[in-house]
């Protein structure tokens, strides 16, 4: 059920609406510019700051760290005072670490101003699906999810092309100095951000007793499922953003600028089937759509797998089912996160904090594992995204099965 003022006219309704879109779209950005656009510099990284490709490849799992754990504080600091003031101070903590890693000199100090950059930048995603979730009940908040997704799509798709041409340009630190200007930007902009939590709905648990609550949720089935399915994915997703610059840039010697547009190409996708969800989501189901997801990311995992291994198909071989696996994402990210949030709509803030810290996590796992297992080849990527996939359709098949009884367990426990 749609929560915007029942006083307002539709015209005034819909332009109200639209303006909360376009800023939570821009909150949601901050994990993927944060990423995206520095990629085409990690080759760039390694010669620089004198290391090696595997400690490169820990400025995104040291991002991962932050995000994830940096989500189970905002989220129920924002259940207790509101979702406004939680996201200022995320800004101002990305526009500091993003500084910071303009002025690293070695990979230590880069690695430790990405978690300060991580910590703050995930505020805005995670009080974003809050914030989503306090306006909106379960069908439409998958919609309006899918809808974010779509309009925040902008930035991983401008995102390598941008850094591609900065790096053409200038350097990788002017890439940083760019993401810190773009924090300002947001900080700025904050302030015409409705708060979405009245205070008569605000939380009155204390935060010593957030661990407690945390472990409540996890052990919900109701939340548990998404989030282990969704996690699965998220992994394979990292494992790509990881991967892919070393094995187009490196093994198949791509230009940055070209890497950028492959990049950009797997990011239309997602928005093309974020869109279709937004559209198909009402008719069919959130449930039933990210089953359907799920086995596309299974298949088109395996067969990317297939083709690193065998070096079947060049760079078609990798970019085809690479474009399948994360054009998905409209179908399996939305749908997941709306289905975990729909029994919780008073712990909106600390549920959607579980569920990110569980999704990204995954991510810290896998694109260290891709560092761990690195060897100049493009196998280490596709074994992991193959075998995230299949992890991703195997919980959401079990959620089929076990949800019903194990929700009915819950509620008579």
């Amino acid at each position: 059920m749609n929560r915007l003022p029942s006083s307002a006219t539709p015209s005034a309704s819909s332009r109200h609406e639209l303006r909360i879109l376009i800023i939570l779209s821009a909150l949601m950005s901050f994990s993927s510019i944060s990423t995206d656009m520095y990629l085409p510099a990690l080759p760039t990284l390694v010669s620089d700051l004198h290391t090696d490709i595997g400690r490169v490849e820990l400025t995104i799992s040291s991002f991962l760290i932050g995000f994830s754990l940096g989500q189970l504080f905002w989220g129920p600091i924002s259940d207790r005072i509101g979702r406004r003031l939680p996201i200022a101070a995320g800004l101002v903590l990305f526009i500091l670490g993003s500084f910071g890693c303009a002025g690293s000199e070695t990979i230590g100090q880069m690695l430790g101003w990405r978690v300060v950059q991580a910590v703050g930048a995930c505020a805005g995603p995670v009080l974003a699906r809050a914030m989503a979730r306090d306006l909106y009940a379960r069908e439409r908040s998958a919609q309006m999810l899918s809808l974010l997704i779509l309009m925040m799509a902008v930035a991983p798709l401008v995102g390598p092309l941008l850094g591609g041409q900065i790096l053409a340009f200038w350097s990788w630190r002017a890439i940083f100095l760019v993401l810190t200007l773009c924090g300002v930007a947001a900080l700025v902009g904050v302030w015409l951000l409705p708060e979405t939590l009245p205070p008569s709905r605000r939380s009155t648990v204390p935060l010593r007793e957030t661990l407690v609550s945390y472990l409540a949720l996890a052990r919900d089935p109701r939340l548990l499922i998404y989030a282990i399915a969704g996690g699965f994915y998220y992994g394979g997703c990292y494992a790509f953003i990881a991967g892919t610059p070393f094995a187009y840039v490196d093994y198949y010697h791509l230009s940055p600028e070209i890497y950028g547009f492959l990049f950009g190409a797997n990011v239309v996708g997602l928005m093309v089937l974020n869109y279709v969800n937004s559209r198909l989501v009402v008719r069919f189901g959130s449930e039933r759509i990210f089953r359907f997801g799920s086995w596309i990311a299974a298949i088109s995992g395996v067969v990317l797998a297939i083709n690193a291994r065998s070096g079947f198909g060049g760079i078609p071989g990798l970019a085809l089912p690479i474009f399948c696996f994360m054009s998905v994402s409209g179908f399996i990210v939305a749908n997941s996160v709306a289905s975990a949030l729909a029994s919780f709509p008073r712990q909106a803030g600390a549920a959607s904090s579980l569920v990110g810290a569980m999704h990204y996590g995954s991510g810290v796992l896998s694109a260290a594992m891709l560092g761990w297992f690195a060897d100049g080849t493009p196998w280490p990527m596709g074994w992991i995204v193959g075998a995230a996939g299949i992890g991703c359709l195997i919980t959401a098949l079990l959620q089929t099965r076990l949800a019903p009884a194990l929700t009915l367990a819950v509620e008579t426990a």
